[in-house]
């Protein structure tokens, strides 16, 4: 099962990364260097987003478990992309904390959708 749940996160993120890196190596050899590096984070975020959704795929773990490693995994990766992406500003801490805020607030909701959704459909 280890080695499925492995593939199945190389398909869901590596697919995206693959083709949203190629879009942003043509990007930058246009010069549209600021595009260029917003679909790179964008592909990294695909990446590690499509990776880490196999968590809520191991059945030996709870839901707090799952939904706290996830978090976790997000916060190490995902966070420092948003960081970096220059699409917020970032001038000190302040900012920094007000993107963790707008980073937690975003996976709140995400969470609350997709377990209604989860829920309702019976995934």
């Amino acid at each position: 099962m280890g080695v499925q749940l492995l593939l199945k996160g190389t398909i869901f993120g590596g697919i995206p990364f693959i083709i949203m890196s190629i879009i942003a190596y043509i990007l930058y050899l246009q010069n549209d260097f600021s595009n260029a590096k917003s679909v790179l984070c964008v592909a990294l975020m695909a990446l590690f987003i499509g990776f880490a959704t196999i968590i809520y795929d191991i059945d030996q773990w709870t839901l707090i478990k799952k939904t706290i490693i996830h978090f976790l995994c997000m916060l190490v990766t995902i966070y420092p992309i948003l960081l970096f992406s220059g699409w917020f500003p970032l001038t000190g801490l302040k900012d920094a904390l007000i993107i963790l805020g707008y980073f937690t607030m975003t996976g709140v909701i995400l969470w609350l959708i997709l377990l209604y959704l989860a829920k309702k459909f019976n995934w």
